[in-house]
């Protein structure tokens, strides 16, 4: 399991006194309000950065860091990863999962056949849809409701579906 957790993207400047725009990669983006510091992944290292301000604009969040109070500062670290140590994560309630822990788990059917393994969640708007890359090399689309996601085990590393019909056809 991954002890760093994706919770926003820097996507630009935002101002000139070394604000960042960040695009939130987290279900509720007022966490921010509550988190003290952030780890910046540049690519080449992970830098520690603490939390000055916190402001909401549209879907963005504007985040201002101690560490920086210039916008020739933060400017080379559009695009990159904003994390959180698992410490740092918000609880999750019970059948709710990281989609990092998910990726990877092998999918098999109700009936024991395995399928393939899970490569993607997609997060629509009325629920997740579970990407699903099958045996034979295609990719098959599973709702993440009840009535076709039955288990998801993270220890045995594996997800139980139910084959709808017409799901693989």
């Amino acid at each position: 399991m991954e002890n760093l957790l994706r919770v926003g993207v820097i996507s630009s400047t935002h101002g000139i006194r070394g604000e960042v725009k960040v695009f939130p990669t987290t279900d509720d983006a007022n966490r921010f309000k509550k988190l003290k510091e952030v780890i910046l992944d540049t690519g080449k290292e992970q830098l520690t950065l603490h939390i000055e301000s916190v402001k909401f604009f549209k879907q963005f969040v504007i985040l201002k860091f101690k560490e920086y109070n210039n916008i020739n500062d933060v400017e080379i670290y559009k695009n990159k990863d904003l994390l959180v140590t698992r410490e740092n994560a918000v609880p999750l309630a019970e059948g709710e999962y990281f989609i990092t822990d998910m990726i990877g788990l092998k999918v098999v059917s109700d009936e024991g056949e395995e399928l393939g393994t899970l490569s993607d969640v997609l997060q629509t708007g009325a629920n997740d849809v579970y990407v699903v890359k099958m045996a034979n090399g295609k990719e098959a689309l599973f709702p993440a409701i009840d009535e076709c996601v039955l288990n998801v085990d993270l220890n045995e590393g594996t997800v139980t579906v139910h084959i709808m019909e017409g799901l693989l056809d």
